[in-house]
């Protein structure tokens, strides 16, 4: 039997599936990120689990992991299940899974509520390309090297961030990404007092400044299109290239990168070489 990562309601109990209800019932181990909540949760969904019922929370997740993957491979079922979400998604059970896959252990999954795809939903930016990133970072430094990724990030990022720091994220953000980039706050997903506040960052950072309570998903629109020109790269072009890489190819990239002519820029090059 398998491994079976458990998505659980983010705040609503009532988005719990069926199947987690029956997981739940029928596990021999469940690792739960907080056995209080999980048994909250089992009481919510009328459920008397028969499992043994073991922490699973950052801080022990190294130490339980042999003890698990051993149950996995005597046949028995592990349900892993984190206090809203996914598991393994800024959650524990990333190193559990990959453990199970390095042995090829079966691995299974009970899809569910995710606080990422459902703020990207309703943030109003583009879906069609986006990326998570995790817990926004939290010394001055690795903050701005962060920021100057998403500066020029084309795809719409998600991110967690805690509340008593939103306020200096979003200062920070508007300041070096631009006030006028858009960006969705949601806050307290599928509970009493959800909210999604939309606008650009720097209408957003002097909403925050007052303080924000709850747990919090923000949605950053992609960084818009540069304006160039063919001149403009023909320089990145010929470095790349005298690094070793094709001339065809990455004339191709950058110009569907950037929206420029692929046989102008490609022409441009060798021009400029021949020269």
């Amino acid at each position: 039997m398998p491994l079976i990562l458990a998505g659980t309601p983010l705040g609503d109990r009532s988005d719990a599936s069926p199947r987690l209800a029956e997981a739940l019932r029928t596990a021999d181990v469940i690792a739960a990120e907080d056995t209080r909540r999980l048994r909250a949760l089992a009481t919510a969904l009328d459920v008397a689990p028969v499992a043994k019922v073991v922490s699973f929370y950052e801080d022990v997740e190294s130490a339980r992991l042999p003890r698990l993957l051993e149950t996995v491979r005597d046949g028995d079922t592990v349900v892993l299940v984190t206090d809203a979400g996914m598991p393994s998604v800024s959650d524990p059970g990333f190193r559990l899974v990959a453990a199970c896959a390095a042995e090829d252990l079966p691995v299974s999954c009970v899809p569910g509520p995710s606080a990422v795809t459902t703020a990207l939903a309703l943030s109003g930016l583009a879906p069609d390309r986006f990326c998570f990133d995790g817990f926004a970072p939290r010394k001055p430094g690795e903050r701005t090297r962060w920021f100057a990724e998403l500066a020029e990030e084309k795809r719409t990022t998600v991110f967690f961030e805690s509340p008593h720091r939103l306020a200096s994220l979003l200062a920070d953000a508007a300041e070096q990404l631009g006030a006028d980039r858009r960006a969705a706050v949601c806050r307290e997903l599928t509970k009493t007092y959800e909210q999604v506040r939309r606008g650009t960052l720097g209408e957003l950072a002097e909403w925050a400044a007052d303080g924000v309570r709850g747990e919090i998903t923000v949605v950053l629109a992609g960084a818009a299109p540069r304006d160039v020109s063919v001149a403009d790269l023909v320089g990145d072009v010929t470095r790349r290239v005298e690094a070793g890489e094709r001339l065809k190819s990455v004339a191709a990239e950058v110009a569907k990168e950037t929206g420029v002519s692929k046989k102008e820029l490609y022409d441009a090059v060798v021009a400029a070489r021949a020269d």
